[in-house]
């Protein structure tokens, strides 16, 4: 049903009315119905002049809100009653979490299982660090016998033995001459870039 912005208005107010009755004056369903027939009752021409209040709706519109009001607040009047007059216990809900903190070392109780935790909190707060000797026996075993042997020669040892002051002249000879003709070439490559640009641009003020 299409109704207006009063007629909206009006059908609230009169839906507030019914509730009202209900709420604070403990209607019944037999006088709720008989209250609203006595409202719908002044709705028509003959009655137009009579009560102004309600002539914003026909008798089309009237018979709908009846039908509404039929299956909605009527059919459910039982419900309305409970929900208004029954005391309901007030349920509190709340949550709450235990949070098990990891014990001391010296705790009698055992460590959580390492099987039930990440391997980053057991890693950093219930692993014992590892001790020196635990750290070295661990080192042997990973090296063999001849790894395992020290070293104090080989990392003591001068690594230019065995070369005369001429090997290392003629070392470096090669090396910086490698150097020195790699830039050169790169910059003759360079220079023969602007050459052929400079050519080009030349060539093109001589045509125009």
């Amino acid at each position: 049903m299409d109704f207006s912005i009063i007629q909206y208005s009006k059908f609230m107010t009169l839906l507030n009315m019914l509730l009202h009755n209900l709420k604070t004056l403990h209607m019944s369903l037999e006088d709720s119905i008989k209250w609203l027939g006595e409202v719908m009752a002044e709705i028509g021409p003959t009655h137009s002049q009579k009560c102004e209040e309600w002539n914003v709706f026909d008798v089309r519109q009237a018979n709908a809100i009846i039908d509404y009001l039929k299956i909605s607040l009527f059919q459910h009047y039982k419900l309305y009653e409970f929900m208004f007059f029954s005391a309901r216990e007030e349920i509190v809900i709340g949550t709450e979490q235990a949070i098990e903190v990891v014990r001391p070392t010296g705790c009698p109780f055992p460590d959580p299982l390492e099987e039930g935790i990440s391997f980053d909190i057991y890693s950093t707060f219930i692993q014992p660090p590892p001790t020196l000797d635990t750290e070295m026996k661990g080192l042997d075993q990973e090296r063999g016998p001849e790894e395992s042997q020290p070293e104090t020669d080989t990392s003591d040892m001068d690594p230019l033995v065995g070369f005369t002051i001429e090997d290392v002249k003629s070392v470096l000879g090669r090396v910086t001459d490698s150097i020195l003709m790699r830039i050169q070439n790169e910059i003759n490559e360079k220079l023969q870039i602007q050459e052929e640009a400079f050519n080009a641009r030349i060539e093109k003020l001589k045509k125009a």
